[in-house]
């Protein structure tokens, strides 16, 4: 278990949901040496990505095939999707 400023994660580069926050996930990044707590997704947004016509399109508006930085919400949003 990590603790970062009060938060309790089980690893790092594992998202975990955040109820009653400003976003749906947090997830706590490492990259190198690098540590970074991560915040993405909209709490009152439902997502259907087992449609195939929604995922496609998310995937090409945000630009999911150059998301590489593990310390950006970007990243993690296309992982999830």
């Amino acid at each position: 278990m990590i603790t970062y400023r009060g938060q309790r994660f089980s690893a790092y580069n594992k998202p975990k949901r955040t109820p009653g926050k400003s976003k749906k996930f947090a997830v706590l990044a490492k990259s190198g040496s690098q540590i970074k707590l991560v915040r993405f997704g909209d709490p009152n947004m439902r997502i259907k990505k087992s449609n195939p016509a929604r995922r496609k399109s998310f995937r090409a508006r945000m630009g999911c095939a150059n998301a590489k930085d593990k310390l950006t919400a970007r990243y993690w949003s296309c992982k999830n999707w």
